[in-house]
């Protein structure tokens, strides 16, 4: 793809017959429907058919132009996916959209006493957290509110169901590590407790934090192996829980410290426990079952607390590639919906948010299968030619800035911290990452040798993907970086 001239001259006038050529083609970018040499090198490498890949990428001031390879395949795309759900909050629901939590009333609080519930609403605040929820609860006791006589009642309500999770078979053999968390509207902690493990060469000692009256764990089930501490996860086992009592299984490293934060305690009972706990550390009295339903619409807002704007959020959830926020903001996006209540589902809804932005940008999709926009499904399917044109009109909207900085930068932060170092690519590209055991994923926006911005979309579907196949989706954007 060289537009440099076939005979060499000396002299100043060569130079300045080099130099109009170069400016002259500097804007072309011919079609073309063959892979990159180094892309197909490094498919020979990893011993993957051409046929496992699927892309799309060419210049923003000339989207016809470009690469196209299998671009209409309906392909897995790992958290790829993200990227639609993020596209099409920002335009929906605004950069400046917040989560909120209430504490509401129905009754009026006389002398320090509510006679009847004090409801906890979930409104999908991505950051209540413990701390949240004791600040929530400080705020009621500095109103002069001691006494709770009528219980409470946790409100999950606004999504569809309200207990999404309830049901739900495991996504694969570790239900219980954070990323595979199914949030509702209240997610308080991120439904996670965590779990302290420690081992010296005999004993092993295990805690919950925090320690939240009501729920332990028995570590007697775990034995002692001879693994390095930071393969620690190869002894684990899924624990099990009966009656609030966390029960380790496996075996653990001698002479190991870790922390991890599990989802093993139905939320119901870990957010009864933690109520209880900070209401009575702050001095307060509970009477009556904290249990589950809907906030009446007479009820009065008593206290709140509000997450960070999306515009904001997005950074960490897209660098990191946090499974349950996106889903967060997929179901934010369903309960958004001005039909939401015709929908069986609030993802139902969310999807139809998510067609009704394609059909507004003119874009086709009709490969699309969306389930819970985060990618982390064996279900949800999208084109790289779908992908890469949201990619397109994304760039052209109001809050392409809000986009552009929430994904991982290469070489320099998120899951990209890592890959692209000493590349072209290292700080140029802005891509969203995809994994699965049979997916591997890059699409975002790479700056080329001449600084124009191209859209890319690499997607492979493969068994042996993960293993081989980040190397091939590098090569592209490396070779597209030095273009």
């Amino acid at each position: 793809m060289s537009c440099l001239p076939p005979i060499r001259r000396r002299g100043a006038a060569a130079l300045l017959l080099a130099a109009l050529l170069l400016s002259g083609c500097a804007g072309l970018v011919p079609a073309s429907h063959e892979l990159p040499a180094p892309v197909r090198a490094a498919l020979q490498r990893a011993g993957l058919p051409e046929q496992s890949l699927g892309v799309v990428a060419f210049p923003l001031e000339a989207p016809r132009q470009g690469l196209r390879w299998r671009a209409d395949a309906a392909m897995q795309t790992g958290s790829t996916m993200k990227l639609v759900t993020a596209i099409v909050a920002l335009d929906k629901l605004g950069p400046n959209q917040r989560g909120r939590t209430e504490l509401l009333a129905a009754a009026v609080p006389q002398g320090g006493v509510l006679q009847g519930p004090l409801y906890l609403r979930g409104g999908a605040d991505p950051e209540l957290d413990w701390a949240a929820l004791w600040g929530l609860l400080r705020e009621l006791r500095e109103q002069g509110l001691r006494e709770l006589r009528g219980g409470i009642v946790v409100d999950r309500t606004r999504f569809q169901p309200a207990r999404p999770e309830l049901g739900q078979p495991p996504f694969d053999e570790q239900p219980e590590f954070p990323y595979n968390v199914i949030p509702d509207a209240l997610h308080l902690n991120g439904s996670l407790l965590d779990l302290e493990l420690q081992s010296d060469g005999e004993r092993m000692q295990a805690r919950l934090s925090p320690a939240w009256p009501g729920l332990s764990v028995d570590a007697t089930g775990l034995t002692l192996n001879e693994l390095a501490c930071k393969d620690w996860e190869e002894g684990w086992q899924i624990p099990v829980v009966e009656a609030g009592q966390l029960r380790l299984r496996g075996s653990f490293p001698r002479q190991c410290r870790q922390r991890q934060a599990l989802n093993v305690f139905d939320r119901q009972l870990l957010a009864g426990a933690a109520l209880r706990a900070l209401w009575q550390e702050l001095g307060g009295a509970l009477q009556g079952e904290v249990g589950e339903g809907a906030t009446p619409v007479e009820a009065r807002v008593l206290a709140s607390h509000q997450g960070r704007p999306l515009g904001e959020l997005l950074r960490g959830v897209m660098k990191r590639s946090d499974n349950a926020l996106t889903r967060l903001t997929f179901l934010n996006l369903g309960a958004a919906h001005p039909r939401a209540a015709s929908f069986a589902r609030t993802q139902e809804a969310a999807a139809d948010q998510v067609r009704q932005w394609l059909a507004e940008h003119g874009v086709a999709a009709p490969e699309l299968v969306l389930e819970n926009g985060s990618g982390l499904s064996r279900a949800e399917r999208i084109s790289p030619a779908s992908l890469a044109a949201m990619l397109a009109a994304a760039w052209q909207g109001p809050y392409a800035p809000e986009l552009l900085s929430s994904l991982p930068l290469a070489g320099v932060d998120g899951t990209l911290g890592r890959r692209l170092k000493g590349t072209p690519a290292e700080a140029r590209a802005r891509l969203k990452t995809g994994t699965l055991r049979n997916v591997v994923g890059l699409a975002g926006y790479v700056h080329d040798g001449r600084g124009r911005p191209w859209v890319m979309v690499a997607l492979l579907n493969h068994d042996e993907a993960p293993a081989k196949g980040r190397p091939v989706l590098d090569a592209l954007a490396a070779w597209l970086a030095q273009y």
